[in-house]
């Protein structure tokens, strides 16, 4: 693998996590699922497979710095800071044009590690974006809002930032004049590689996953949700 390629989020690296996490997952699945029973009109987004390579990846980047760009009423929140709590590091940084989250978020999961700013991310302070370690990204789904973070952002990220983006892969290709076509055609235009487990995009990894998860006894549900369409890559120059 050439220097440019490496240490990108690719099967093999996901199936490693899995092994070298598993215990770690199984405990932090179980807590998630305690959350989610204790807030019943909570607004659950993150699909049960994207959220577990959410908390993984989080694990192996250990960042100093993650950013939330969305997060209704905290679900990813949660998972994020479960992350950083088990790596005993990291803060992060969430904005959001509502504050649902503010009161969903367990306080022993947010506190000393959590900052919430309420307002439309593309007016807040953008301080935030020249040492971000982690970007995770799902707010506003349509064109215009891509093209601000692709261009007032994605430029401005270090190299080898990981990157999520949600409500990507639905289906197979996503829909013109969405913000799921603009990243799609940023990462074809830069030539960025990225990993997705979207069963719509790429079934084989979806299958792939799903034996390994039995496996590890992964495969009670938290979430009903099925597409897992976030996708996953890091920034190179």
């Amino acid at each position: 693998m050439n220097g440019r390629l490496a240490d990108q989020v690719t099967l093999d690296l996901v199936h490693r996590l899995y092994l070298d996490h598993a215990d770690a997952l199984r405990e932090a699945r179980t807590a998630q699922r305690a959350h989610r029973v204790a807030n019943p009109s909570m607004k659950v987004q993150l699909d049960d497979v994207e959220a577990e390579l959410t908390y993984l990846l989080l694990r192996h980047f250990r960042p100093s710095k993650a950013v939330e760009i969305g997060s209704l009423h905290g679900w990813s929140t949660s998972w994020i800071l479960r992350a950083l709590a088990d790596n005993g590091t990291g803060g992060l940084v969430t904005m959001d044009r509502v504050g649902h989250a503010v009161a969903t978020v367990p306080k022993a999961l947010s506190a000393g590690r959590w900052e919430f700013r309420q307002g439309d991310a593309r007016k807040l302070s953008a301080d935030w974006v020249s040492d971000v370690d982690y970007l995770f990204i799902d707010a506003d789904h349509r064109a215009r809002f891509a093209r601000w973070y692709l261009g007032a952002v994605f430029r401005k990220l270090r190299t080898g930032t990981p990157v999520s983006v949600h409500d990507v892969f639905h289906r197979a290709r996503p829909l013109p004049r969405t913000e799921g076509s603009e990243v799609l055609r940023w990462l074809e235009d830069t030539r960025t590689p990225y990993f997705t487990a979207a069963p719509a995009r790429d079934p084989h990894v979806h299958a792939y996953l799903g034996e390994l998860r039995r496996d590890l006894g992964l495969t009670e549900k938290i979430h009903t949700g099925r597409d897992n369409p976030m996708l996953y890559f890091r920034m190179h120059p």
